[in-house]
């Protein structure tokens, strides 16, 4: 009888610090998460005609926090996305979508050059920085990234809108079990437009 009371109340105890636990990393969930508040837009943007293409040049301002640079640490891998969309303006219909486009780039930490990786998801080019801060300086400026042609513009009104957005991409296999719920981490900036001259 007493064995038995001893193991229920062993289980009780483990439950309670498995709860503690699960609560605690709850808490460190929504620290993490609280790290993308701040600034977050696109500050300017603009595009230049080369040989028919039109190349995005574009600056975006992205939050920081210690929180971002404990994540970084952790292994967690942050996404930057730089959509980018083109629209003929219709006046009796909803504008016709002519682009939409996304440059996609990550952000890792490297522990063992204790240096910042972004890396170009599409191309696999890959840049490294010794500071978080150089890192998203880096990720903050787009140049000359061709979004159109002149042969997809067929005479009337076009605006271009560029968005900046950023979350949380893949986790480490330690980290992945236990923060299944953090899956919807993330944040855009809101649409920067412009029209194109006629």
């Amino acid at each position: 009888m007493l064995r038995a009371h001893l193991t229920t109340d062993g289980s009780r105890r483990s439950i309670l610090l498995g709860a503690a636990c699960v609560l605690a990393l709850m808490v460190r969930s929504v620290a993490v998460a609280d790290a993308l508040d701040g600034v977050l837009e696109v500050r300017s943007a603009y595009v230049n005609i080369e040989k028919g293409v039109f190349l995005l040049h574009a600056r975006m301002e992205y939050p920081v926090s210690p929180d971002i640079r404990t994540a970084l640490k952790d292994g967690v891998t942050l996404t930057f996305d730089l959509d980018a969309r083109v629209d003929r303006e219709r006046r009796f219909w909803f504008n016709a979508n002519i682009v939409d486009l996304t440059l996609r780039r990550e952000l890792t930490y490297h522990a063992v050059s204790d240096r910042y990786v972004v890396r170009d998801t599409r191309s696999r080019d890959q840049q490294n920085f010794p500071t978080l801060d150089e890192a998203l300086d880096y990720l903050g400026k787009v140049d000359a990234w061709p979004i159109l042609v002149e042969p997809q513009l067929s005479g009337g009104s076009y605006t271009i809108s560029v968005r900046a957005g950023m979350r949380r991409g893949h986790l480490p296999a330690s980290l992945r079990a236990i923060l299944f719920w953090t899956d919807d981490w993330a944040r855009v900036s809101e649409w920067y437009t412009w029209s194109l001259p006629e």
